[in-house]
């Protein structure tokens, strides 16, 4: 199986404290996940505005995982920490869609 990468679009909900998301995902879920052996490279960006024109965002922020396995990052998931990681992304975020694509120069 080639190596894939999960693309995920997502907003802050309401109740939400950026800042605490913020810090959340740059000490806790960014260093949990860039240890997994199945994925290669985890990146969060914040999402500024529509390119050319004068409209925000429709999505807060946008995650890029580079796994190199669908079947070892779900077994990854599983364990007590991606849970919990889970866990607290989804108290943070709603309306979380997350997209398989492979680089079509190496599919």
């Amino acid at each position: 199986m080639s190596a894939k990468t999960l693309i995920v679009f997502f907003n802050l909900k309401s109740t939400t404290d950026e800042t605490h998301y913020l810090r959340w995902a740059k000490e806790s879920d960014l260093p949990t996940v860039n240890k997994l052996s199945s994925v290669s490279l985890f990146e969060v960006f914040k999402g500024i505005s529509m390119f050319g024109q004068d409209k925000s965002s429709p999505w807060d922020y946008f995650e890029v995982i580079h796994i190199n396995s669908e079947d070892a990052f779900l077994s990854d998931i599983q364990t007590e920490a991606m849970q919990k990681i889970v866990e607290q992304f989804q108290s943070f975020t709603e309306d979380a869609h997350f997209i398989v694509s492979e680089n079509i120069l190496t599919a």
